[in-house]
């Protein structure tokens, strides 16, 4: 019988233990005062990037002028975005209101997977985007080649792939490990640190396992990046004029933000090991990457970029007639 704690009597081997059934999400618990204040501030956060990455698939979507592979990758982005805080926000928004949160351990499993699915292929993707840039600034005459729809559609699909299959092996791994109790996870989702904590089995696989992607995601995908970008900044200072340079940098200007602002939030709670994990560092870094980031992501590329604003002022001028 399933006891309200969330464990469940089991027997492993020749020790009874507990199976646990349910986790409970301390969240922001600890700050009691501070719940309706989140509430509304997570609410808000969630409908600005759940409707602004839907206007940005939109707007990619209706207008012709924007089929480029550019704006394809930024389509991918969005959706990656929309996965991400759906995957967290609305758990989160249920547990700011209802006072407690909880998730059953099917549950947890695959917020990990979605969430994970989401933030890999989001880094994977802005390399990729890197890559766009570097070809259209220092390869120009042969961007329609190296950049065509066939190289975008096999590039997106490998990013999609690859990371579907990482954390699908790190979804069942994690799902192969005894959690005994006690079951609540010292944040407002579930992730692989603090699941770690918990179990009661040995995690010698998944610590190594993290540690492999924590460096290929997070060390090796960021050195592509910073070598595209090393290339693209020295092809702009060999342009003469500055209104070239401006021109040049201005193509790739929001990308870097957005780059700077995810990768930040990235190796804060990331790249360090699980025995090192702390919750408030890890929470507020969490905020970022699952909430702000999302959120303002279609604000960059929209007020940053003529080309979208403008295929977004002749949507609005179509919904209106």
């Amino acid at each position: 019988m399933e006891s309200s704690s969330g464990v469940m009597p089991g027997h492993f081997g020749k020790f009874n233990q507990t199976l646990v059934t349910e986790f409970i999400l301390q969240g922001f618990a600890e700050h009691p005062e501070l719940r309706l204040p989140l509430l509304g501030c997570f609410f808000f956060l969630y409908t600005m990037a759940f409707m602004g990455n839907t206007l940005i698939i939109t707007i990619i979507t209706c207008s012709s002028g924007l089929h480029s592979p550019m704006y394809f990758f930024l389509l991918n982005l969005a959706t990656m975005d929309i996965i991400c805080t759906s995957s967290v926000l609305p758990k989160v928004l249920a547990g700011l209101a209802l006072e407690g949160n909880t998730i059953s351990f099917q549950g947890c499993m695959s917020q990990l997977f979605f969430l994970a699915l989401s933030l890999s292929s989001e880094l994977l993707l802005l390399t990729v985007m890197a890559y766009d840039r570097y070809v259209a600034i220092c390869w120009p005459l042969h961007y329609g080649t190296l950049m065509s729809l066939r190289v975008c559609l096999v590039l997106t699909v490998a990013v999609w792939a690859v990371c579907a299959l990482v954390f699908s092996i790190h979804t069942g791994l994690m799902a192969q490990l005894s959690f005994c109790g006690p079951n609540i996870i010292t944040h407002f989702f579930c992730e692989i640190p603090p699941l770690l904590l918990l179990s009661c089995s040995p995690t010698y696989i998944n610590s190594f396992m993290t540690i492999l992607t924590d460096a290929f995601y997070g060390c090796i995908n960021f050195l592509l990046t910073l070598v595209s970008y090393g290339y693209i900044i020295s092809s702009i200072l060999h342009i003469r004029s500055a209104e070239g340079k401006w021109k040049a940098f201005s193509t790739c200007s929001s990308h870097l933000i957005v780059v700077f602002i995810y990768y930040s939030a990235v190796f804060c709670a990331y790249i360090s090991p699980a025995s090192s994990y702390r919750p408030e560092r890890n929470k507020l870094a969490g905020v970022l990457y699952t909430t702000v980031s999302p959120t303002l992501n279609p604000l960059i590329y929209t007020l940053r970029n003529k080309e979208v604003k403008a295929a977004l002022g002749k949507l609005f001028s179509f919904c209106r007639h």
